[in-house]
């Protein structure tokens, strides 16, 4: 077994906090300026740019190259464009790169052609609906895969049930782009 495996010389144990400081340190400064959406999973983009993020992170603090300033212009140039595309998404239709929300279930009917094209299998909804304490599918009013993999379980009394709810939920996931049969 190779001993530089596991070992660690004084000279990138110091690089390691020093980066580790630094680039932590241009993280909070860009989610205080960014505000507090910054590292949210409202859609599929902020997934993405929270994975990239952290990705980067990951390889200024452990690795040579990049270096602490590549780092942080790249978390800049992230940030700008994660802040770039919220701003979009507020004026033109970007459904084109996100994800739309799929109903996966309407009341107590389980939607087997929109699990099948989402690839979610019964016993993934099965446990979904255990998480959200559901007792009996007569409870559920709709179960939607959200834009960024989440599964939301909507139950209750149907009189207290608002249907706008789902006013931007996909009912038919036929009709999702790159659909494999």
């Amino acid at each position: 077994m190779n001993a530089s495996w596991y070992a660690i010389d004084v000279s990138q144990l110091v690089g390691i906090v020093v980066t580790t400081i630094g680039i932590y340190a241009v993280l909070l400064v860009l989610i205080r300026v960014n505000g507090l959406r910054s590292l949210t999973k409202m859609s599929s983009v902020d997934f993405a740019s929270t994975v990239a993020i952290g990705s980067l992170i990951a390889t200024v603090i452990l690795a040579d190259r990049p270096s602490l300033l590549q780092g942080a212009v790249g978390l800049v140039a992230l940030f700008a464009m994660q802040g770039g595309f919220a701003a979009l998404r507020r004026r033109v239709n970007t459904s084109r790169v996100e994800n739309d929300p799929v109903l996966l279930m309407d009341g107590g009917r389980i939607l087997e052609d929109n699990l099948a094209a989402t690839r979610v299998t019964r016993d993934d909804l099965y446990a979904k609906l255990r998480e959200a304490n559901v007792l009996n599918l007569d409870q559920v009013r709709a179960v939607v895969l959200e834009t960024t993999g989440d599964v939301s379980v909507l139950h209750g009394p149907a009189d207290q049930f608002d249907p706008d709810l789902l006013a931007s939920v996909r009912r038919d996931a036929a009709i999702l782009p790159f659909r494999r049969r």
